[in-house]
């Protein structure tokens, strides 16, 4: 039995696809609905609908839109990043909007979801490497799929995919929570550890 903290899990998920029928969107939608279904507060930032100048750190923390953004990202648990694989890398909308932030990250958990007809194992890597740069973490394992044999007419229609999204929906929320509960007593407190640089 999973036993999960008081406060809901807060999950950032950002789809870092521009296409219009994006499977990518389809999928973090899924996810999502599942993570709302049990309980979890899911701030979508859809990056077709929200675009981002391109990351310039000298003007970029002036653009009037970005307090506001950076708050609904400082708030978040988790991060359920969702990215086409492109040339075997992650998409730049979604590049862009990680260059923005850094410590916004740390302590908290990464969670990848790559639309690639490679497996979108070099993307996930890429996506840990952020993480381990940021002091985050990240899910073990990344989930990929394919459209129209995974994702098609709107959804998601290969049973093995949706098993394996249940798993990843079910991993997102135990350590995620796991590991807020972990990072508020580490911010809380006074022992030694990597967060305490991060202590108010």
């Amino acid at each position: 039995m999973t036993v999960m903290s008081d406060a809901p899990l807060r999950v950032q998920a950002v789809v870092g696809s521009l296409r219009e029928r994006s499977v990518t969107r389809i999928v973090i939608d899924h996810v999502a609905d599942r993570l709302r279904g049990h309980g979890a507060q899911v701030d979508l930032l859809d990056l077709s609908l929200e675009p981002l100048p391109l990351y310039n750190p000298d003007t970029a923390y002036a653009e009037p839109a970005f307090p506001a953004l950076q708050a609904r990202v400082e708030r978040a648990d988790v991060y359920l990043l969702g990215t086409p694989d492109y040339h075997g890398s992650i998409s730049a909308p979604l590049k862009n909007f990680l260059d923005h932030f850094w410590h916004e990250f740390a302590g908290k958990l990464f969670a990848p979801l790559v639309a690639s007809h490679e497996k979108g194992l070099t993307a996930i890597d890429q996506l840990r490497t952020v993480a381990r740069q940021c002091y985050a973490w990240t899910l073990p394992y990344g989930v990929s799929f394919v459209e129209k044999a995974d994702v098609n007419e709107e959804a998601v229609v290969n049973p093995r995919l949706l098993e394996r999204l249940e798993m990843f929906e079910h991993d997102v929320r135990v350590y995620g929570d796991l590991l807020a509960r972990q990072r508020r007593l580490d911010l809380a407190g006074a022992e030694p550890g990597y967060l305490a640089r991060y202590r108010k």
